[in-house]
């Protein structure tokens, strides 16, 4: 049985969003218990009657707000929902946590409580984006845990992402890419080609470049880059999203004509919506930690939420931390 942690007070939405997630993730995956922590009469009341066995409530008395200072939510919260959660996995009652709060508190949070693995500088959000490779994903890092990151620190997320996907996905080697302006040695800054110069000495399975457009057509595993960077890309990626299936909804009610198309082609517009649903893919492992940290997209919705709670289990189960630590040395090359 694996247990998961479930900061039930972080979000744009709160319980109203994660506990009805948490209930749904718990009927439909009996072998593993769900907490959910944060204040318990409110979590009491939107239980109501359904509570599946297998789900329990931790009280917190306090919640980091999604505006906080990481710093003044470290010091003066030390009961909040997302710190409760994060001890559960120190003191062994958890195998991972998720939390859909404030993004900074989390990081500096789970980073106090739980510490980096030795040979890690900084830990790295990382998630998966639909694409066009036979596997239909990419894994990306780093989503905005670190910017300005040093040529050392990239080469680290490409360590922790080529280790995660060979754990969890079973692939052998991951093809490693580094996010560049271009496919050409002589291109990106000083930071990228120092970079790729660490990859290639390295025994990582480092296959050069990807440009922007390499994230939905390369056929690569894991394509590293700076947080600032991974940030705006993954947020772009979800805009777009939105974006073709609002101008898709226009284009087929714009008369009879499209309206009988569209009722004709629903079934692919249907399967098309959900290939590129980003909920689908929500729950961003934050990698590099002693103990397995999900975050989730603030804004999501149950459906999300409870694809981050699986995406927990799958990477608690891996041992992706210990994976981390056993493989760091042979893959920057030490003996």
């Amino acid at each position: 049985m694996t247990t998961i942690a479930v900061d039930a007070m972080g979000g744009d939405y709160g319980i109203e969003v994660t506990v009805p997630a948490a209930v749904s993730a718990a009927t439909h995956h009996r072998e593993h218990e769900i907490i959910l922590v944060g204040l318990k009469d409110q979590i009491e009341d939107q239980l109501g009657k359904a509570r599946p066995s297998n789900l329990r409530v931790e009280h917190a008395s306090e919640q980091v707000e999604m505006d906080e200072s990481p710093a003044l939510a470290l010091r003066k919260k030390k009961d909040s929902s997302m710190r409760v959660a994060i001890n559960l996995i120190k003191d062994g009652e958890a195998d991972a946590c998720v939390s859909a709060g404030n993004t900074g508190a989390l990081m500096a949070t789970a980073r106090f409580v739980l510490k980096t693995l030795p040979g890690i500088d900084r830990p790295s959000l990382v998630t998966t984006i639909p694409n066009m490779r036979p596997a239909g994903h990419v894994h990306v890092l780093d989503l905005g845990a670190n910017v300005d990151s040093p040529a050392e620190l990239l080469v680290q997320f490409g360590i922790m992402g080529s280790i995660l996907v060979q754990s969890v996905e079973k692939v052998d080697r991951p093809k490693v890419a580094l996010l560049n302006i271009g496919h050409e040695d002589i291109k990106g800054n000083d930071t990228i080609k120092a970079a790729a110069k660490f990859m290639r000495e390295s025994n990582l399975n480092f296959v050069g470049f990807v440009e922007g457009d390499g994230i939905y057509t390369s056929d690569v595993d894991v394509i590293v880059c700076d947080g600032f960077v991974g940030n705006v890309a993954i947020k772009t990626s979800e805009g777009l999203a939105q974006m073709i299936k609002h101008i898709l909804r226009e284009e087929v009610q714009a008369n009879m004509l499209t309206r009988l198309a569209g009722l004709a082609s629903m079934p692919v517009l249907k399967r098309l919506g959900r290939r590129m649903d980003p909920r689908n893919y929500n729950g961003a492992p934050l990698v590099g930690l002693q103990g397995t940290v999900i975050k989730s997209h603030g804004g999501t919705d149950s459906t999300g939420f409870e694809a981050a709670i699986v995406e927990a289990v799958k990477v608690a189960a891996t041992n992706v931390p210990e994976r981390i630590r056993d493989g760091l040395g042979p893959l920057l090359g030490e003996q």
